[in-house]
């Protein structure tokens, strides 16, 4: 392996003949994948940013790879939908896009079947304050926001958190990911978190139960799964169970205590939560099974002022806000509050959304379900809420009912909408303009 310059951090920490990803049987050294980085290299465009929207992660590592070492900026879009795609290529004009799915409706080219070189392997070896990525916030709150990482941010981010989780005694580890590699935490925990730490990468991207477990089974241990409240809720439901892994890694929304507990009894394994945003990256970690308070990553301080919190330091790009509210308990462990503007405020009495929604979904026969501000009935002085819920065995009264038993009155919805499914992202979560489309409103 080359040697590691001061002003630069390697693409992943492997020899030669290490694994860097699998598929099912087939394994890819990293003596092959240097091979593959360098032919594909030779093969892409003069451009200054690309569109990484390859679905096999091995296609994937090769492509954002070949994008650093030509120092093209991968540009990650929060949805892959046709118009978002070509609003992003709109703004970012030298774009262009690598795929190896169906033809794309903006400057593209298709991951070749088959890379042959006999060019001198490239080195890996890149520039720390380089430009590796353009990230999009989930849109869950309003418009999706870009946040450029540098290579070194991204190093950093995932060594400390490999720190924090404790996988650095997990050699030869494998990741399975339930979660998109083109968002954030798909990114850093799916993906960097194994380049940084040597690692394999499993290609397929399974999403329902069966595909997990055949997948898991098929991987040696240690594994890793890296996946989401949402997948996690169905994966603990499934009647075959799940193979045992080493470690499970959940994000993207608050984990409720009776399914941490649920997922580590199915997995036979610990369950570290991970606390960040795309802003600032993943910052803080704990056992949500066992404990209540963050541990903040080593490499991250937060500061406290009027306006906010704010994550600073080497794992962090620049000064990224935090949306929650945070009690720090010392200067490494904190409690998590609801965001501002989860806050709702009805009859002077006050709750949170994340809240109200963990005690809907608790209910025996919901399968999903949000709470919402209604904003047709809701005035400057009096909020209201509704609830959009997937209880195919339950009508309205029966939820209202068990709803009493659990929340104050006053949090008890004047419209409960029963619908077949959430318009859920990829990440799990549900958008407000998509939620207001599905009940036929504007927003």
């Amino acid at each position: 392996m080359n040697s590691i310059r001061t002003d630069a951090h390697p693409f992943a920490c492997h020899a030669d003949g290490d694994i860097i990803a699998r598929r099912g049987g087939q394994a890819w050294t990293m003596a092959q994948f240097r091979h593959d980085v360098t032919a594909l290299a030779q093969r892409l465009p003069q451009r200054s940013q690309v569109m990484n929207l390859c679905a096999d992660r091995y296609r994937f590592l090769v492509s954002f790879a070949a994008a650093l070492v030509r120092k093209q900026v991968t540009i990650m879009p929060a949805s892959t939908a046709p118009e978002a795609l070509r609003a992003v290529s709109q703004e970012y004009t030298d774009l262009y896009a690598i795929t190896d799915r169906e033809e794309l409706p903006i400057p593209s080219m298709v991951y070749p079947p088959h890379l042959n070189t006999a060019a001198p392997f490239l080195d890996l070896q890149l520039p720390a304050q380089q430009i590796a990525s353009v990230q999009f916030t989930s849109g869950s709150t309003g418009a999706p926001k870009a946040i450029a990482k540098t290579w070194a941010t991204l190093v950093h981010s995932a060594r400390t958190a490999g720190l924090r989780l404790k996988v650095t005694s997990m050699a030869g580890a494998s990741i399975v990911s339930t979660v998109p590699h083109q968002h954030s935490y798909g990114l850093e925990s799916g993906i960097l978190l194994a380049l940084q730490h040597g690692f394999a990468v499993e290609a397929r991207a399974p999403l329902y139960p069966a595909d997990v477990r055949a997948v898991l089974a098929g991987t040696p241990h240690p594994r890793i799964l890296v996946t989401t409240p949402v997948h996690l809720r169905a994966l603990v439901a499934e009647a075959d169970g799940m193979p045992p892994v080493d470690l499970v890694l959940s994000a993207t929304a608050a984990l409720p205590d009776s399914l941490a507990l649920a997922a580590e009894a199915c997995f036979a394994a610990p369950l570290m939560e991970i606390y960040g945003c795309t802003e600032a990256g993943q910052i803080a970690a704990r056992r949500t099974a066992h404990e209540t308070e963050w541990h903040l990553f080593d490499e991250v301080t937060v500061s406290q002022n009027d306006s906010g919190n704010w994550a600073t330091g080497r794992a962090v790009e620049g000064v990224a806000p935090l949306q929650d509210l945070m009690e720090f308990t010392d200067p490494q462990h904190f409690r998590l509050g609801a965001r501002a503007q989860d806050m709702v405020n009805v009859a002077g009495k006050r709750s949170s959304l994340p809240y109200l929604n963990s005690q809907l979904q608790s209910i025996p026969g919901v399968q999903d379900g949000v709470f919402v501000i209604d904003e047709e009935i809701t005035t400057e002085l009096v909020q209201r809420l509704m609830a959009v819920v997937v209880a195919p065995t339950l009508d309205p009264e029966i939820l209202r009912h068990r709803l009493r038993e659990r929340l104050d009155p006053v949090f008890i919805p004047r419209k409960l909408v029963l619908v077949e499914t959430l318009p859920r992202n990829a990440l799990g979560k549900v958008v407000r303009s998509d939620l207001l489309a599905l009940l036929g409103r504007r927003s």
